[in-house]
């Protein structure tokens, strides 16, 4: 059964005798429940029906898939599925690309009643050889014979029996004994014969699945610890999607709308975004991190998901420009820059504001737009915390950044800003059928058809983590009363100084990364008496920087110049702000950033990983509490100095 129906219910309500829960405001999104994933592209194929729904570049050129031609592959590969013995609820892992090898054979498996379990392509190979055999997979599912050949060390000792390479030819050799290997076009050979001989196989597969059964199981990438397996059904995600693209106020159904998708679709942020555009019937084009600006030029689209580094980066490219100027535009660049600097979302500005962010438009501000096609709508940030003067910034350039909050565990959109109702520095209200509260320790609670059915094989965890029907976000933030939710830190961050007072870091950390020398900022001081930093800087930043001061352009040599450390020394000033002396970051390393996916210490979604970063740089820990301006010796790759900030 299909229920849809508006959500009514005031910002907030009472019927909780525990929390002050708060709903989505009057009248911004649908409640839609009883749905499968399958049963959105239906919809999409009867009512929004796109000839170029999915867009892949092949060859250089943009190749198209309409919603009717996916609809009908995805049928054919998920009967040929069906015919190799797999059946409803067996798990099918993914090593694919973000793109239409991905998306296609993930609908094939939705209709088949499998569950596909995702791999980030940058996992450890110990995280991917855990997910496949705690998950038990029976298949996986890949782009190309080089992702096979990267997987298939980890497929020994697992249950995999079978390998289905989505395109061009495979040898054999690539996969271990015991592991049959086809090819896509094999499956889809299957399906169309299974298809010629009954015409209702199809709708027979779809009788089967209902909106409670388990779609997939995401093992997050998490900051900490071994990755969990989160359960979500079809309706968990499908839920969500209504709710999160029915209240985006003035977003429209059908071709127009265009969205660029780079995000990795093993993450549930970007793959929910898909189905919601499916079911909407937009156009979607598959890139990747290093083609965007070549993209945005080419699709111009109207609408981006994406992470908050990628519009600090977007950022820093703005000012980079600016600084190159000379003259009369030098000045021009300033003075437009100081208008959106001193923009507000918030108010409409009028009279001479208004005229002179008119001029500044036409002379600076369009050029950012620009920038991103000329058409850009809609920019939805998730997945880690944004600064907000980056929203009022691009804001005043026309750009509307609607930053949001989620988890993997809530399928992920808890909340998010709306275009008519948008406030820097919160991450929105919650979304139709959702509901949030906050607890005694200030800790976001939140629930409703959006939670997880829970942790795979972890009920422990599980139990700790959804009770009494609320789900334990970890998350510390506040509640006003229109709804709106501010993030303040994550309760696993907040360390104790021997002193006796606690620290959040990650409001001080993100006014660190502010600078664009900084890449990354971790700050320190458990057991301690004061905080200190560690400060991974950008080796391109400092070429950056030393070209337009004529220094050496070595960057690790760059770290013991005076400008340098002058520079990082009145960042962390600023960062440390109105903040009280005892959580102030007294003294800072300054070491070239080596924090990435593949060595474990950035999440996929750009996140640092705080237990690794730490564990691989103790001993500069170490010294910045027992050996006072004293440059480092061995403890890390390449060279790292300590710069004295204040009185410690």
């Amino acid at each position: 059964m299909t229920d849809v129906m508006r959500q009514e219910a005031p910002a907030l309500v009472a019927e909780d005798s525990t929390f002050r829960a708060y709903r989505a405001p009057e009248g911004s999104g649908e409640l839609g429940l009883g749905r499968t994933l399958v049963s959105l592209l239906d919809e999409a194929v009867e009512r929004n029906p796109n000839p170029r729904a999915f867009n892949q570049l092949r060859n250089g050129q943009w190749q198209s898939m309409s919603t009717v031609e996916f609809r009908s592959k995805s049928e054919l590969m998920g009967l040929g599925l069906a015919d190799t013995g797999m059946s409803k609820g067996d798990r099918i892992a993914f090593f694919a690309l973000n793109d239409i090898s991905f998306s296609l054979p993930d609908m094939a498996c939705l209709l088949a009643g499998l569950v596909t379990v995702p791999i980030y392509l940058t996992h450890a190979p110990a995280n991917i050889g855990h997910i496949l055999r705690e998950s038990e997979v029976r298949s996986v599912i890949v782009t190309n014979e080089e992702l096979l050949r990267q997987v298939a060390p980890q497929l020994a000792g697992t249950s995999v029996t079978m390998a289905v390479v989505m395109e061009g030819e495979v040898s054999t050799e690539a996969v271990p004994a015991g592991v049959e290997c086809l090819e896509a076009e094999e499956l889809m050979r299957r399906g169309r014969e299974i298809s010629a001989l009954d015409r209702e196989a199809a709708k027979e597969l779809r009788a089967q699945i209902t909106a409670n059964d388990l779609a997939t199981i995401i093992y997050t990438s998490g900051t900490t610890g071994v990755p969990k397996g989160v359960m979500l059904s079809h309706q968990n995600i499908s839920s969500n999607a209504i709710g999160a693209f029915t209240g985006l106020k003035g977003y429209r159904r059908g071709p127009d709308e265009t969205v660029l998708s780079f995000l990795p679709l093993t993450h549930i942020f970007a793959r929910m975004l898909q189905y919601g555009c499916m079911w909407y019937g937009n156009t979607v084009y598959y890139s990747d991190a290093d083609s965007l600006r070549e993209h945005f030029k080419e699709v111009r689209p109207t609408l981006m998901a994406t992470v908050p580094r990628v519009l600090e980066r977007a950022y820093e490219r703005i000012m980079d420009a600016g600084r190159e100027l000379e003259g009369f535009k030098h000045r021009i660049f300033d003075w437009s820059l100081g208008l959106a600097q001193r923009y507000r979302i918030e108010r409409t500005p009028h009279g001479m504001e208004a005229v002179q962010l008119r001029l500044a438009d036409k002379l600076v501000l369009s050029k950012w737009r620009d920038a991103l096609g000329g058409r850009m709508n809609y920019v939805i940030v998730g997945a880690a915390a944004l600064r907000p003067e980056l929203v009022n910034l691009f804001g005043a350039a026309g750009i509307q950044v609607l930053q949001g909050y989620g988890l993997t565990e809530t399928s992920p959109v808890i909340s998010f800003n709306r275009p008519d109702d948008n406030r820097a520095g919160t991450v929105g209200p919650p979304i139709a059928g959702v509901e949030v509260a906050v607890g005694d320790e200030g800790e976001i609670l939140t629930r409703g058809p959006h939670v997880m059915l829970g942790y795979y094989k972890r009920e422990d965890a599980t139990a700790e983590t959804i009770k009494d029907g609320w789900l334990h976000t970890g998350d510390l933030g506040t509640i006003d009363e229109d709804g709106f939710i501010t993030l303040t830190g994550r309760i696993k961050n907040l360390f104790k100084l021997s002193t006796g007072k606690y620290v959040m870091p990650q409001p001080v950390e993100q006014q660190l990364e502010a600078e664009p020398l900084i890449e990354h900022a971790l700050v320190v001081g458990e057991g301690e008496k004061y905080c200190a930093a560690l400060l991974f800087l950008s080796a391109e930043a400092l070429s950056g920087f030393a070209s337009s001061r004529g220094l050496p352009a070595d960057p690790a040599a760059l770290l013991e110049h005076e400008e340098v450390q002058d520079r990082i020394r009145a960042a962390v000033v600023r960062a440390n702000g109105e903040l009280p002396n005892w959580s102030c970051v007294k003294r800072a390393v300054l070491a070239l950033a080596e924090i990435t996916i593949e060595n474990g210490r950035l999440t996929p979604t750009l996140k640092l990983r705080r237990e690794p970063v730490m564990e691989a740089y103790r001993p500069a820990v170490e010294r910045l509490y027992r050996a006072k301006g004293e440059e480092l010796d061995g403890a890390l790759t390449g060279t790292a100095v300590v710069i004295e900030v204040g009185p410690a």
